[in-house]
């Protein structure tokens, strides 16, 4: 909104005011900007932001886990920084500040260097935003006149990760920021503490099952050395490879199909969890031909059938 405050004082005897002011509200989300249409396209579902008010800190949530937490500032008062929750619709590096006529760069300028508009009210990311600043020793108050403020080292880091289009929940909450993301229907990933049973058999993993929403996801390597497969890895190709039986299954990490004996079979996309491969649960059996079944309430997953290792 500074950018009309600045043409106003050039074109106020032109009677163009209006038109400038409407030029630069079209365009300034655009200028500068890192997100094109095609990273507008881009899936974001899979990220969230949390910023908690009560305690000035910001959350950034990837494929389920929680990435980082930061120290940020808000509002003056409570009612500056809004809550809800906001998708953010530009990236801009090197945005100007406006209203003090302060170039986009400038080590004076209170935006930093890095700023990420939040559609808040149908202000299209011009108002409010997550930015950097120039006064390192306000983060963690309450100083802005709404927008989030990030340490500039910080927000240098989380910049590149975040798509356009990814949601950023505002609150003042007591709440953790795992519930907070669980209560605005972000899935987060948690271990599973139930049983594995192979054959009847009760076996510990080095790598646990987790639980994704309803979904339950297993380490490959590990569950599919259990059932007598030889699973290796092409760091070339980026694939990992099960021969189990009659049947050879190759694999990309985070894609979501496998080719099994050359066919394509398409499965819910697989997961990287502490560097590992971690499959769907539900397509398991149609990709070993053993029957797996997973009783929820006994907590059990029980995986019968084939020549499993004892």
């Amino acid at each position: 909104m500074g950018g009309c405050l600045v043409l106003k004082s050039h074109l106020r005897k032109t009677g163009l005011v209006t038109l400038a002011c409407l030029l630069v509200w079209l365009l300034l989300p655009f200028a500068n900007a890192s997100g094109t249409a095609a990273a507008a396209a881009e899936s974001s579902s899979d990220q969230l932001i949390v910023i908690n008010k009560k305690t000035n800190k910001l959350a950034f949530f990837e494929g389920g886990e929680l990435i980082r937490t930061f120290s940020v500032a808000t509002g003056r008062t409570n009612k500056l920084t809004p809550e809800g929750t906001f998708e953010i619709v530009n990236k801009i590096k090197n945005r100007p500040y406006y209203k003090d006529h302060i170039k986009g760069g400038d080590p004076k300028n209170p935006l930093g260097d890095r700023w990420m508009g939040l559609d808040v009210n149908g202000t299209a990311g011009t108002t409010y935003a997550i930015h950097g600043n120039n006064n390192s020793k306000s983060i963690g108050k309450y100083v802005s006149s709404g927008c989030i403020r990030m340490n500039n080292d910080e927000i240098h880091w989380l910049f590149p990760q975040i798509k356009i289009g990814t949601k950023a929940v505002i609150t003042n909450s007591k709440l953790s920021m795992i519930e907070i993301a669980e209560n605005h229907g972000y899935p987060v990933l948690h271990d599973y503490d139930g049983k594995l049973l192979v054959n009847g058999k009760a076996v510990k993993l080095d790598h646990p099952a987790v639980i994704l929403g309803s979904q339950v996801f297993v380490p490959m390597r590990e569950l599919f050395g259990l059932l007598g497969a030889k699973v290796t890895w092409n760091n070339e190709k980026k694939t990992v490879t099960a021969v189990i039986g009659d049947r050879t299954l190759t694999h990309i990490p985070l894609t979501n199909v496998v080719k099994l004996n050359g066919e394509t079979v398409k499965i819910t996309a697989s997961r990287v969890i502490a560097n590992s491969t971690m499959l769907p649960l539900r397509n398991i059996s149609e990709l070993t031909g053993f029957k797996v079944i997973w009783d929820a309430e006994k907590k059990e997953i029980r995986v019968t059938g084939g020549a499993a290792k004892k």
